[in-house]
């Protein structure tokens, strides 16, 4: 496992998407739902557009670029024209932190 601290979860109100960017990472867009928390990468698969700029409808993130969407918890592409994946990753809290596992 390979974890990293992002940041205290009181920065992220509920309903809210915050860009990560750490170097040596691809940019992450982390998600707050209802206090639960997602994280996947930010750039949409569909073309060079930040999730992170997007609007969250549910449990999708709506892309700014051409409306297609993404489900939040699994990354799944949902609404075209995005027809691949974005890459999700598993989170934790501890202490009011969030951390991100980067796997392997």
């Amino acid at each position: 496992m390979n974890e990293i601290p992002l940041f205290d979860t009181g920065d992220l109100s509920p309903g809210e998407i915050k860009l990560v960017e750490r170097e040596g990472c691809s940019p992450i867009a982390v998600y707050n739902l209802d206090g639960v928390y997602f994280a996947t990468d930010d750039t949409c698969t569909h073309g060079e557009a930040s999730l992170s700029e997007g609007d969250i409808e549910g449990e999708e993130v709506i892309c700014p670029f051409h409306m297609g969407s993404f489900n939040i918890r699994t990354g799944e592409a949902v609404q075209g024209p995005c027809v691949a994946a974005v890459r999700s990753y598993r989170v934790r809290v501890e202490d009011n932190v969030l951390y991100l596992d980067l796997g392997e």
